[in-house]
């Protein structure tokens, strides 16, 4: 594996340039840095509709130096799929370039309204790699509710007052959705851990490498102004959330569970939900039972991780 983890093995050239308007504190522009530096060779970039994409194609600008595909929300998976067809006939009956394929779509794009065109992506069998940075709404159009914004999160669709104390539905399981299409390789990732993100970064490009696509990768992106929080708290926030056990930072290669981040001693869920405005009606007594819904949902989910762990494949 091309496993880079000393930093003055790390390529210096920037394909993702400064010059965006990407919010203070947002944790897109790390990850995708990270992505282009990690995944070797030549490759492409497959855009939904998202705050990625509005924020770093500014007419007449660009922060892209890699070649760069906008779509629209649901079709992002649908677009690297006829590529990726694409350059097959290019290679055959041309000796084409071989490009690798990276797809970047939000929690909107991904969770909701492009589900359908990855499902179909992911059982065809596609090679590329698909990134989903969950900033758990629809902050590029007004912080709503996505299938990705967690229980008692307040949005502009699920605003916390006398009706409802936030969204009243647990978060979906993206990766289960995933897994159950068993794909090669899924992981989920998290910048409080750039080690861990840039070795499964570089795992995919491997894979990609050997045909062995379609790759999912569930990224955790802080996003300080729907989650209303300083943005200096962006990284903070991340790790409490693995350190609570909210996000499992875990991968499934070919199969086999591996869970990266053991947890052992959790912190208790107050100490994230207090630091983001978002979550803070929930520390209020009279919604004390949304808490204990939402620990269950974090406890009985770790638990079940790690059953399936110690199995030696889930497909």
């Amino acid at each position: 594996m091309s496993r880079i983890r000393r930093l003055n093995e790390i390529p210096r050239k920037e394909l993702f340039t400064s010059g965006h308007s990407l919010c203070a504190g947002c944790g897109i522009p790390p990850m995708v840095k990270m992505a282009l530096k990690a995944i070797e060779g030549d490759k492409v970039v497959v855009n939904a509709t998202c705050c990625l994409e509005v924020a770093t194609t500014l007419y007449p600008h660009t922060s892209w130096l890699v070649p760069w595909v906008h779509n629209a929300f649901e079709n992002a998976a649908a677009t690297a799929s006829g590529i990726e067809s694409a350059m097959k006939v290019l290679l055959r009956k041309r000796d084409g370039k071989k490009y690798k394929i990276i797809v970047f779509g939000g929690d909107g794009g991904t969770f909701d309204i492009g589900l359908q065109s990855l499902s179909g992506a992911l059982e065809r069998g596609h090679n590329f790699l698909y990134v989903c940075y969950d900033n758990e709404a629809y902050m590029n159009t007004g912080i709503q509710r996505s299938g990705g914004t967690p229980l008692g999160a307040a949005t502009t669709t699920s605003p916390a007052g006398r009706v409802i104390p936030g969204k009243p539905e647990n978060k979906k399981n993206l990766m289960d959705i995933v897994i159950a299409h068993r794909v090669s390789y899924a992981a989920t990732i998290n910048p409080a851990y750039p080690t861990d993100m840039w070795n499964k970064f570089a795992k995919a490009s491997d894979l990609l490498d050997k045909n062995e696509g379609p790759i999912f990768f569930h990224y955790y992106s802080p996003c300080p102004v729907g989650w209303r929080m300083d943005t200096a708290l962006s990284i903070e926030a991340a790790r409490l959330a693995v350190q609570t056990r909210l996000w499992p930072v875990y991968e499934v290669d070919h199969g086999k569970i591996i869970i990266n981040i053991k947890v052992n001693k959790p912190k208790p869920i107050e100490e994230y939900l207090k630091i983001q405005g978002r979550f803070r009606h929930l520390l209020k007594p009279e919604n004390r039972g949304v808490v204990e819904r939402l620990k269950k949902y974090i406890d009985n989910n770790w638990n079940r991780l790690l059953k399936l762990a110690e199995l030696d494949s889930i497909y």
